[in-house]
């Protein structure tokens, strides 16, 4: 099962990379226009390599999960768990899975974190090999002008998985790294990178299967789509979220969702969406009570504030540099 590419996760090696490595900045009034044409492009290609080889290919735009092991969907391989660990089936789908993931949800915005991202995925369950899935995103990547110029391999299948790269104009690494497991199955991968940014990887799941997983979000940036700012990120991630149906609430998805509200709220963020119109409200009105009651009960816990008047207090203090002045007027 491939490790999703780590698009919603640090890149491999150091530092922050600028994924745009010496573009021109492209207008933010053609910003919108260049994002839906790269994806395009990306879901074109990538749709039309499936059709010619003859794989079933699927678009979800839904970010539920397929299990309840996480709130929302965080890889494209979720929804095939049993397949990787039945023996007696075979067969290869393709798919672009909808995915989120909050632990990067303080670094988003960076140029290389999303909090929502779509992850271009094909998992053959014993009929591909590992070169037959080389061969496949190579010719997926050459045909939008892109191609890895570095790939790691663990050190244990350096000398099998070498010859896998063999013509290719490709510098071939060793990383230890390179093993995934959930602690039933696992297996060894092959990760691309570009200008030291992984793009996807490659994962020989028990040995007879393949799991991949590219990262359309960061395919589209190294075309020069330019990288999104914080607010934007937050936004469309709240935006995958609504449109999957949830709303917010109290538990689980519902109450992260009410927190991811709020930030934008806080960020000065916008969102067409009367669920964010009620939350800036929400926020408002939480923010004149707090100013009402904290002169008075400076000394209570967070536990108080939060469960007997819904306020976050560290949320509070740190929107109201003032807490001790006066209430703004409704």
């Amino acid at each position: 099962m491939a490790r999703a590419a780590r698009t919603g996760n640090a890149p491999h090696g150091a530092g922050r990379p600028n994924l745009l490595c010496g573009r021109a900045p492209i207008p933010a009034h053609d910003q919108e226009e260049v994002v839906y044409a790269t994806a395009g492009r990306l879901t074109e290609r990538f749709h039309s390599v499936c059709e010619r080889r003859g794989i079933p290919f699927d678009i979800i735009t839904s970010v539920r999960p397929y299990d309840d092991t996480t709130l929302f969907c965080p890889a494209g391989m979720q929804q095939f768990k049993s397949r990787f660990r039945d023996p007696a089936y075979r067969g290869t789908v393709a798919n672009i899975q909808s995915c989120l993931r909050l632990s990067d949800l303080d670094e988003i915005g960076d140029g290389s974190h999303l909090l929502h991202f779509d992850m271009m995925g094909l998992f053959s369950f014993r009929e591909m090999s590992v070169k037959d899935a080389v061969d496949f995103w190579f010719e997926v990547l050459e045909g939008v002008g892109l191609a890895p110029d570095t790939v790691t391999i663990h050190p244990d299948r350096l000398d099998d998985w070498r010859a896998l790269y063999e013509g290719r104009a490709v510098a071939i690494a060793p990383d230890p790294d390179c093993f995934w497991s959930d602690g039933e199955q696992g297996g060894y991968c092959t990760e691309f990178y570009i200008r030291g940014v992984e793009i996807g990887n490659i994962v020989n799941t028990g040995g007879d299967c393949i799991d991949v997983g590219f990262g359309l979000d960061r395919l589209a940036l190294m075309l020069g789509e330019p990288p999104p700012d914080a607010t934007t990120t937050l936004a469309e991630g709240i935006r995958r979220i609504i449109q999957s149906g949830y709303r917010p609430g109290p538990k689980q998805q519902g109450y992260v969702l009410r927190r991811l509200l709020r930030q934008l709220v806080r960020q000065g963020g916008a969102l067409d969406d009367p669920l964010f119109a009620e939350e800036q409200q929400r926020q408002a009105k939480l923010m004149r009570r707090f100013r009402t009651l904290w002169p008075k009960h400076r000394d209570k816990p967070k536990a108080w504030w939060l469960d007997t008047h819904g306020i976050d207090l560290d949320d509070a203090l740190e929107s109201a540099p003032d807490p001790d002045g006066p209430a703004p007027p409704d």
